[in-house]
């Protein structure tokens, strides 16, 4: 029995996101469409190798063989291929077995405009400029960065990691810091600590996946053996005395999470490459994700003070 779409955690991805398509996006940016629909027909058989989303997608996907009789989870492919030049991604993706089979090709148009269409909850590009008009007209979207991708089969978890603020929660205290200061910052946020931070661009994910590990918690209790898949954590770069307002948060949210670190400014990349998520999501390229990118799958969200930075800056066009 098939589910209807708006009860289930969706992610759209790009096939940007999905595969490696550096090659063929060469010859669309330099030779134009007629070759590169010459190319993608040409090498239609051949197998797309995985890109930085796909460890993330494939673990995603796998919450479905846990709960069977109700699968929580979908993954949407959202393409400015056409139909035809997508083909050679669906035949990837059914090379892999992933269980993807709801699709939009928008044959060079931006097709983030069916993020509501499709019920996402998260929208996964390269494409910098789609990710950008698409959180511009507040959808959740975040851009894959070229990073280290590790995808050991015999991993049995799915790992995600979160940045707080202009991630999970919203930017209002990150521009208290920008614009005043540490002091200021520290000053309001002991001030509010009682007071939860409204949701971010990422919010209603977090909440989503929140839900998720609600059902695995029901999973342990009625089976003693069994071992949680789902884990999240927040790398944040607050510190006392600034953490109660994020425990304050989750706690009003009613959501808990496996690992909490409170770094004070240190390099995230020294907790990121112990935990070895399989994505993690910030939104500051510098130093942030510069200091994740070695050790993980990142994703920038473009959002707010921090994320507003580079909006409208050098664009790099591609065909997905």
């Amino acid at each position: 029995m098939t589910y209807p779409i708006e009860e289930k955690l969706v992610i759209a991805v790009a096939s940007s996101a999905l595969f490696e398509l550096d090659e063929a996006d060469t010859i669309f940016r330099e030779k134009g469409v007629r070759a590169y629909r010459a190319y993608q027909r040409e090498h239609e058989n051949d197998v797309l190798k995985p890109g930085i989303a796909f460890p993330f997608v494939r673990r995603f996907l796998a919450l479905n063989a846990i709960f069977p009789d109700r699968p929580p989870v979908e993954v949407v492919l959202l393409s400015r291929n056409d139909s035809d030049t997508g083909l050679r991604v669906f035949s990837s993706i059914e090379h892999y077995g992933l269980e993807i089979v709801r699709a939009a090709f928008t044959r060079g148009n931006s097709p983030f405009r069916y993020i509501p269409a499709y019920n996402v909850s998260l929208f996964l590009s390269a494409n910098e400029r789609d990710v950008v008009d698409a959180m511009q007209q507040g959808y959740p979207a975040g851009q894959v960065l070229p990073s280290t991708v590790l995808d050991d089969e015999t991993d049995a978890e799915l790992r995600i990691a979160f940045d707080f603020d202009g991630v999970v929660a919203d930017d209002s205290a990150e521009q208290i810091f920008q614009q005043k200061g540490i002091e200021a910052f520290y000053d309001s946020e002991v001030s509010r600590a009682d007071t939860a931070i409204n949701s971010g661009p990422l919010g209603e994910l977090f909440r989503k996946l929140g839900h998720l590990r609600q059902l695995e918690d029901e999973r342990e209790e009625l089976d003693h053996a069994y071992k949680r898949f789902l884990k999240t954590a927040i790398v944040t770069a607050r510190s006392a005395p600034a953490h109660k307002r994020v425990v304050t948060t989750l706690r009003q949210w009613n959501i808990s999470v496996d690992e909490t670190h409170f770094l004070g400014g240190m390099d995230k990349g020294r907790i990121l490459s112990i935990l070895h998520p399989h994505i993690f999501f910030d939104d500051q390229q510098h130093p942030h994700l510069d200091a994740a990118r070695e050790y993980t799958p990142s994703v920038h969200i473009p959002f707010g003070i921090a994320g507003n930075r580079k909006l409208h800056a050098n664009f790099t066009d591609r065909n997905d």
